[in-house]
């Protein structure tokens, strides 16, 4: 193989291979972001045992959706910066809350920030 036609291969596949690694790294990231508050019971219970909360692709947000949030049922936005050095919201709504309180997870989409957004579930701890 021609010098010229190595490095033009080369190039070519590190031009392909970065932004893949970088995809791929990212999704390595802590997918969990979890905040579990994992008491001592059998069935996922929002109201007994609080939430879970997992965010995809996670690079130090974080997320608590307490007892009292749920109790009271009222939409809320909280921000969910936590260490990543950029800031996202979500919106948990008042149908969103009734799920909870009924032990259904919700699944919501962050806001766009930094080029990019978060899916945020929110589960009940058993």
């Amino acid at each position: 193989m021609k010098r010229k036609t190595f490095l033009k291969k080369t190039a070519g596949v590190l031009m392909l291979a970065a932004p893949a690694y970088m995809l791929l790294n990212c999704s390595k990231s802590d997918d969990s972001g979890s905040n579990n508050n994992n008491n001592q019971g059998s069935d996922p219970d929002c109201i007994q045992n609080g939430t879970n909360t997992n965010i995809t692709a996670n690079h130090g947000h974080s997320l608590t959706v307490s007892v009292a949030d749920v109790n009271a049922g009222t939409e809320k936005t909280y921000n969910i910066e936590g260490s990543a050095g950029h800031s996202h919201e979500v919106t948990v709504t008042a149908a969103n809350f009734n799920s909870l309180a009924n032990n259904q997870q919700v699944v919501l989409s962050s806001t766009n920030d930094n080029g990019h957004t978060h899916n945020v579930t929110i589960s009940c701890a058993t």
